[in-house]
């Protein structure tokens, strides 16, 4: 199974995310296992080719094969916020 992402939003806007920061659905923020906090990744989409660049201030995601949670607006980046998860590449930027 190729690595997936999927996008949280609504349920956990407002809330302390793993950094200390307030989690913002309408930024382009993601979480991730074990990146630094405030690395900044670009996340394709591989059925589409679509990409966006976000930066890391939560942990997870803790299902499955999931590699990164999206907020909302960076899932709607990429039109994946229908399905919920998509099949993506992560590139680490410098």
């Amino acid at each position: 199974m190729p690595p997936c992402k999927s996008w949280y939003g609504p349920g956990f806007h407002g809330r302390t995310t793993a950094n200390g920061e307030r989690y913002n659905m309408h930024g382009l923020t993601a979480a991730h296992k074990s990146l630094p906090f405030g690395k900044e990744v670009k996340v394709t989409n591989g059925s589409n080719g679509k990409a966006v660049i976000v930066r890391i201030n939560d942990r997870g995601p803790f299902v499955c094969s999931r590699i990164i949670d999206l907020s909302k607006k960076a899932a709607e980046a990429i039109d994946m916020i229908g399905r919920g998860t998509a099949s993506v590449t992560v590139e680490v930027l410098t």
